[in-house]
């Protein structure tokens, strides 16, 4: 039997991220899991609005991501704002070691999503924070083609 495609797949996506950074490229994750932070997962209880990632030892974490404790979980209830081990290719993270060392560059966590396997993925991004003017500019370029919309749909 097929599943049904779902409109949004995302369980918690950063809308900020995109107003706060300039995003230069994107990456996919695997992430490590207990059972009942999958099942809570699957109840849409995460947000990833201040979670980063950051290298160590040769890993890398996702930091800052809170997954709600489920319900039903009888034993083992977990850490909500733990650090959760990413997986990633050796060779994408040595690629990114020497970016992320640069002054200004960061990884944020955009999106938290389950593939069509049913596994449990972060986008994240090598992101460059904005500064107010970028900002302001973002806010004008979204208010403008708000106004062409809106020109457009009453003519």
């Amino acid at each position: 039997m097929a599943k049904k495609a779902q409109s949004d797949p995302a369980i918690s996506t950063n809308r900020k991220a995109n107003f706060r950074y300039e995003i230069l490229e994107k990456l996919e994750c695997g992430v490590i899991l207990q059972g009942s932070e999958v099942k809570s997962l699957r109840d849409g209880h995460a947000s990833i609005e201040e979670a980063y990632c950051r290298i160590e030892r040769g890993e890398l974490w996702l930091i800052g991501a809170h997954i709600g404790p489920y319900s039903h979980a009888s034993t083992q209830v977990h850490e909500p704002t733990q650090r959760r081990k990413l997986l990633v290719h050796k060779s994408e993270l040595r690629r990114l070691l020497p970016k992320v060392e640069q002054k200004g560059l960061t990884l944020v966590a955009l999106k938290l999503y389950f593939n069509e396997r049913g596994i449990a993925k972060v986008r994240i991004g090598l992101a460059r924070g904005k500064s107010l003017g970028d900002k302001r500019q973002t806010l004008k370029d979204r208010d403008s083609k708000r106004e062409i919309d809106r020109a457009m749909k009453n003519r």
